[in-house]
């Protein structure tokens, strides 16, 4: 169960997705850490049964135990402070903005892995969940840590097309 896995279940309609996801590992911009990190975090994000094995499948051997440990937790982590942050956002009242949140986020603080490298994955997954209010400070994070707006770019990349092939195959098994 691979990449290829995914490709050859998305339907003709979704031709364009079956050429962006087979475009994903030979994503040169990141490093394996980076992109197949962004990946994993993502699976997690959309939650696919599918999506996430064969991601995981995939990720398998280019990704450190800590670093796919550290793309898990920045879905896990994300999937609460999207939520929040996104409503703190959305919310006409500006007092819960200077409320503190009182949620526990130590993991951003100690990912095992490089900062830089745990806010990309957070920046990819804020993308899937989308939180305007996470984009732009992980944004801000990345920038502070010298990441192109090319590499800010591929995370994107990445994120879109996992969302949007598990969306598909979500919507094929509905159908079936």
């Amino acid at each position: 169960m691979t990449i290829d896995t995914l490709k050859s279940a998305l339907p003709d309609y979704a031709k364009d997705l079956k050429l962006n996801i087979g475009s994903l590992s030979n994503e040169t911009i990141l490093d394996d850490e980076q992109k197949y990190g962004c990946m994993l975090a993502c699976a997690y994000a959309v939650g696919s049964p599918d999506i996430v094995k064969n991601i995981a499948a995939e990720a398998e051997g280019k990704l450190s135990p800590e670093a796919a440990k550290a793309a898990k937790a920045a879905a896990a982590i994300m999937a609460m402070n999207n939520v929040y942050y996104r409503s703190v956002h959305l919310v006409s009242n500006d007092t819960y903005k200077t409320l503190p949140a009182r949620l526990r986020m130590n993991v951003i603080g100690a990912p095992g892995i490089s900062k830089a490298n745990f806010e990309l994955f957070s920046m990819a997954v804020s993308a899937v969940n989308g939180c305007g209010m996470c984009l732009d400070a992980h944004e801000a994070e990345l920038r502070k840590a010298g990441m192109t707006s090319e590499q800010i770019q591929a995370s994107l990349r990445i994120a879109s097309v996992i969302n949007a092939v598990a969306c598909v195959l979500q919507a094929e098994t509905a159908a079936a």
